[in-house]
């Protein structure tokens, strides 16, 4: 409560005057002099009886608190009563001055004559309840109270009562404290305790003070080791571990004990997470601290326009390579063109003239990248029902004799322009970010995806001291994925766990075979012999694709499956070993030149047999499936997609492999169902894409600023609290920026030389400045 002065009112002289109170709801306080001061009268007698029973339900408590003290000496036992007891006279004889005071009013309502020099605050008993709160709170020592009065020279005194209870209370507690004779009498800071909880009752707006204590040590550790989780599981760590730590760090607050069990899952309880990040939120604001933004990232450079959104998706592979990155990212940006929420862009690799010699079959080159374009688009177009509208970009790649791979050259983020830059669908994260030295991806993106589509492990692993090289790669690889994406999809559980992934089949089968299957069911309702041919097997012929499987499974039970025979179609490095082993064991194989799996002449086959565990998720294997045909795999995570599916007939030992191969040589397959055959569609893909990606999420967000993962408590977003997680992400972008920024360095991991930026001839072929006008180099 505050007070004005009023001017004097009629018949009354100059020296009388009235005190009006402040509230929202008076809005007419100056109309009466006499309203004011019958106004003034009953709040004065509410703040009185309340001030009263507070004080007497105080004294009470501190009688009951003296009274079963342990026995003493006789001197010592009565000093705490007697304080109590002195205390309680000092404050009863101050309030019979006031309810004198109060009660000698002038029967009209005004005040007596005189009454100006008494000035008596009604603030006072806020004054009070303020002045315990700051004690309360930890505030040094008990705070003056400031008697607002009319005068300049008398505004900064301070209200009788209140020095009184303040000075009496601090002394009663510096005795209970200091005084070795009453160490057993508890009751003393018991009384103290409640006589502050009560005060500080009055107080509505304590919890919404800026006055916020400050983080205690078992507070900051208890917020260090949750962020530290992802760091920590690297180390071996386990969660409930963490969360255990964090519990007992958080409960110790304040030096008091307090229990918050753990939930059924063994996880930290809901209410720790919250009530400690809600204290965090609280201590930044109380220091005026405010960042939209994370802790490492600059501001987003795109904006919205036309109220659609920008995908950019990124791969390692282009047609004419008829590999599972060239095939499957150009289905997944057809069809999300279709959607009107957003615009499309697919990033491919050019590859220079000799390059290409060694990458496309059949001799297919391109000059330009716009013959390139016009060969994917027209081979798209042949295999969709409807137009695909999205735009295609290039950027400089070198393939990698080593590796068998396209490893990018230069910074491949610079081919997305800053307005397109929103959203990035990474294909093969791991393998773009090898040896990217550019900028980081999640800085210039607001939201990027990863899509792991090999399992690299597996295929180091078959090579010399792969034992070293794969431990060294899954590091690498957790390191990158960590640094550069927000989300992370595996399509199997075949490869490796990567930090913000989950397991999902967001690839479908080519429409073209859907419409092959439907086709020959067709055909066989109407009683038509639609597979004339046995077993065969399509693949890159390399021999991590299967065909070491292949080759052992046939030749140890070669005298089981006689006058089984299979036929081999594909392309690859390794084909002519993979022709003198089988020739060696003399088994049954016959060899031909790879074609399109939709080609006419593979439609007769019944039987499609996939021995390798190597892949993540075997697109032939779905393509089998979707024309109607047998499929005989390995019971291995990568098909735990494929294994509802009648057809599919998997196997675990050599043995289960000859008796699944003589069933599906002997009977005929099931036709797929509506429910089977749109579960393998893209439109199925898609849908999965965009719900496990987050995709969907972010696209309705209209702002372009996409959450990071955080929640929402009562007083704002968690983003704004700096993550220990956003740190070390932010520090394992920067680590791997400088190290990919050495050559030597880069060539000791296996780089191809010279790709740490593109080369001439890739400047020709692209229109491109030379790296040494984009980034001149300045300095003596």
């Amino acid at each position: 409560m505050g007070k004005e002065e009023t001017p004097p009112f009629a018949g009354g002289g100059a020296d009388r005057g009235a005190f009006a109170f402040i509230s929202r709801g008076w809005r007419e306080v100056r109309d009466s002099a006499t309203a004011d001061l019958r106004l003034m009268r009953a709040r004065a007698d509410s703040v009185r009886a309340r001030a009263d029973r507070e004080l007497e339900h105080l004294l009470a408590s501190a009688s009951a608190l003296a009274g079963p003290a342990p026995p003493l000496p006789p001197v010592a036992a009565g000093a705490p009563i007697a304080e109590v007891e002195f205390v309680r006279r000092r404050i009863q004889s101050k309030i019979q001055e006031l309810r004198r005071q109060y009660s000698s009013r002038a029967p009209d309502g005004g005040w007596p004559a005189g009454a100006s020099s008494l000035r008596v605050d009604l603030s006072g008993i806020t004054a009070i309840r303020n002045a315990i709160v700051a004690e309360g709170a930890g505030a040094e020592g008990w705070r003056v109270a400031p008697w607002k009065g009319d005068r300049a020279e008398e505004g900064r005194k301070e209200w009788e009562v209140v020095r009184m209870l303040r000075s009496g209370l601090k002394e009663f507690e510096r005795r209970s404290l200091s005084s070795d004779m009453f160490a057993g009498f508890r009751g003393r800071g018991e009384f103290v305790e409640k006589f502050k909880l009560s005060l500080k009752s009055l107080n509505k707006d304590y919890w919404e003070s800026k006055e916020v204590p400050p983080l205690d040590l078992t507070e900051i550790l208890a917020y260090l080791v949750r962020q530290s989780g992802p760091f920590l599981d690297q180390l071996g760590i386990r969660r409930d571990l963490c969360d255990k730590l964090v519990q007992m760090f958080y409960s110790k607050r304040n030096g008091r004990l307090m229990y918050h069990p753990l939930s059924e899952d063994g996880t930290l309880a809901e209410n720790i997470t919250e009530e400690l990040d809600l204290r965090i939120a609280r201590v930044l604001e109380s220091t005026g601290y405010h960042k939209d933004e994370g802790f490492w990232n600059d501001p987003a450079q795109y904006k919205i326009s036309d109220n659609r959104r920008h995908v950019a998706i990124v791969t390692t592979a282009s047609l004419p390579w008829m590999t599972g990155t060239a095939i499957n990212p150009l289905f997944r940006a057809a069809y999300l063109a279709r959607s009107a929420k957003q615009k499309v862009t697919l990033v491919v690799p050019w590859l220079s003239k000799s390059d290409q010699d060694l990458v496309y079959p059949n001799n297919i080159t391109f000059s330009a990248p716009e013959e390139q374009e016009t060969y994917i688009r027209n081979w798209l177009q042949e295999r969709l029902g409807f137009q695909a509208d999205f735009k295609i970009s290039f950027y400089p790649g070198k393939f990698s004799k080593e590796r068998r791979s396209i490893i990018p050259a230069g910074d491949t983020s610079q081919f997305i322009s800053s307005k397109e830059a929103d959203i990035a669908i990474l294909e093969e994260p791991e393998h773009l970010n090898w040896y990217h030295h550019g900028k980081r991806w999640t800085d210039k993106f607001n939201h990027v995806i990863g899509v792991v589509h090999t399992n690299y492990l597996e295929y180091i692993k078959r090579e010399k001291n792969g034992a070293i090289q794969s431990f060294l790669v899954k590091h690498i690889n957790n390191w990158v994925t960590r640094a550069y994406c927000h989300k992370v999809l595996r399509l199997s559980a075949a490869t490796q766990d990567l930090p913000r992934s989950v397991v999902c089949n967001v690839h479908g089968v080519n429409p073209k075979f859907l419409n092959i299957g439907e086709k020959l069911a067709a055909e066989r309702k109407c009683g038509q012999m639609v597979f004339s041919k046995g077993a065969y097997f399509l693949g890159k012929m390399v021999w991590a694709k299967g065909y070491r499987e292949l080759i052992d499974l046939l030749s140890k039970h070669k005298k089981d499956l006689e006058g089984f025979k299979i036929d081999v179609y594909g392309n690859g490095e390794d084909s002519e070993a993979v022709q003198t082993s089988a020739r060696k064991f003399e088994l049954s194989i016959n060899f031909f030149k790879g074609k399109d799996h939709a080609d006419d002449s593979l439609h007769g086959y019944k039987v499609f047999i996939n021995p390798s565990v190597s892949d993540v998720l075997c697109t032939a294997t779905s393509e089998a499936l979707a024309m109607g045909k047998f499929v005989v795999c390995a019971d291995h995570p990568s098909n735990d997609f494929f294994k509802p599916f009648p057809n599919c007939l998997t196997y675990k030992t050599s043995e289960e492999f000859v008796a699944r191969v003589k069933e599906a040589m002997a009977s005929e397959p099931q036709p797929l169902t509506p429910e089977q055959r749109y579960s393998l569609s893209w439109e199925a893909a898609t849908e999965r894409f965009m719900e496990y990606s987050e995709l969907d999420k972010v696209l309705n967000n209209t702002n372009g600023h996409p959450g990071r993962g955080g929640k929402i408590n009562k007083a704002r977003k968690i983003p704004l609290l700096p993550k220990l997680s956003d740190v070390v992400d932010g520090g394992l972008a920067f680590a791997h920026h400088c190290l990919t920024g050495n050559e030597i360095l880069r060539l000791a991991t296996g780089a191809i030389p010279g790709t740490r930026d593109y080369d001439k001839q890739q400047c020709m072929d692209l229109n491109l400045l030379p790296p040494q006008v984009q980034h001149p180099v300045y300095g003596w």
